[in-house]
């Protein structure tokens, strides 16, 4: 079975994937794309067993297929730099993730992410008041976009000035899971330099003069008598600027379209705004940033009704998962009552979204107090789409107070 050819992404892909997904999902189990050489899965009890299985690896350039090859040229490339030496909490597996990820986990617990709502708050109220200001605002550079960098700027130690360089940085890197054309990587191999540079002088003056900060945790920070080596610390505050804010982004400008666009969803919320938690996992669930992810087979692996070989790749579309109406009752309907907990908006498994509480808390922050600042909040044309197959989302809507 050859199913969707995702390198080369149909017209009004971006705008609306799910009847793609829908088509693929009523397919087998398990499908071979051949323009990818990878394995692909849909359905919401294979996708989640792919996430779940100990034998499946997030290294991906350990995989025997030409999109590995590509992996393999990028982390070859010196120019790369720290993400071209060592793999990071995405792209590794025990131990290495497990020790990864205790460092820096602190930071993100529920009670430490309560302790920033009242910053998160704040940082929304100083943004719309600024739109409320104007009259009408640009939803994602206005208020999607500089709500989760100011926080995670903040949190690393880091000047939140450069909202303009992290959005540019960010953009180029995360284009390389679309179709990585020499551009696309020239463009990726610049911004990791310039990021580099950048965070070097931070880091050294942390070093040197510790501060309350991520950057100054992560150097400090110390698991089993083995510390962060220099490139970890730099490739993990990379990871935290580009993955703490591009998909948090997404997820509040996807979520503000589709409330729009179910304006009974809205209200709900502008009448009840105790639903503003359920709200926002179903949005994940409706909509989520992130529309899937690959591993990598470790052994033969029975799986989704078929065997996938080692050191085949295979990727899970958790867009697709996310609407199976074996999982999900009336999937395509958006539901802010519908109060789940199991959507694969976030993952699951051991990467399971670490930012996970701080995404949550951002949103709903951003979200109602959108709703309960501007009731009649009214659009100003169509939106414009972006990303790519792995990450999309609304990057551009004019909006009106």
């Amino acid at each position: 079975m050859v199913t969707q050819d995702f390198t080369a992404l149909p017209p009004g892909f971006l705008a609306n994937p799910h009847p793609i997904f829908q088509m693929i999902r009523e397919q087998e189990r398990l499908q071979w794309n051949d323009a990818m050489e990878i394995w692909i899965m849909a359905r919401y009890e294979d996708v989640d067993a792919l996430l779940m299985h100990p034998r499946m690896s997030a290294d991906r350039a350990s995989a025997t297929n030409r999109l590995a090859e590509i992996a393999d040229q990028e982390r070859s490339e010196e120019d790369f730099g720290p993400f071209a030496r060592v793999n990071t909490m995405l792209t590794s597996d025990p131990p290495e993730h497990t020790r990864l990820r205790r460092l820096v986990s602190k930071a993100f617990t529920p009670r430490a992410v309560e302790n920033l709502r009242p910053r998160i708050q704040q940082i929304v109220d100083d943004l719309l008041d600024q739109a409320e200001a104007k009259g009408s605002f640009e939803l994602v550079m206005d208020l999607a976009y500089p709500t989760p960098v100011t926080v995670i700027a903040e949190m690393l130690g880091v000047p939140s000035s450069a909202l303009t360089d992290f959005k540019r940085w960010s953009d180029a890197i995360v284009a390389t899971l679309g179709d990585q054309t020499d551009e696309v990587l020239a463009d990726a191999r610049d911004s990791i330099q310039e990021m580099v540079e950048y965070l070097k002088g931070f880091i050294a003056e942390r070093r040197k003069q510790p501060r309350d900060d991520l950057i100054s945790g992560l150097i400090a920070a110390e698991d089993e008598g083995k510390v962060l080596s220099e490139d970890e610390i730099m490739a993990t505050t990379m990871l935290l600027l580009v993955a703490g804010n591009e998909t948090t982004t997404h997820l509040i400008s996807n979520a503000t379209y589709a409330l729009l666009q179910n304006r009974d969803q809205w209200n709900i919320i502008r009448d009840d705004p105790s639903v503003i938690a359920s709200a926002v996992e179903e949005l994940l669930r409706y909509d989520g940033p992130v529309t899937a992810t690959a591993r990598v087979a470790k052994e033969d692996i029975e799986i989704a009704g078929g065997t996938i070989k080692q050191g085949d790749m295979a990727m899970g579309i958790l867009s697709a998962a996310n609407r199976d109406p074996a999982k999900f009752e009336n999937p395509n309907q958006l539901d802010v009552r519908r109060n789940i907990t199991e959507h694969l908006g976030l993952g699951d498994g051991i990467h399971f979204c670490l930012g996970a509480p701080l995404a949550r808390a951002e949103t709903q922050i951003a979200l109602g107090s959108l709703i309960r600042r501007f009731p009649n909040l009214k659009q100003e044309g169509e939106p414009e789409w972006g990303g790519t197959f792995i990450i999309r989302g609304v990057e551009k809507l004019q909006l009106s107070v």
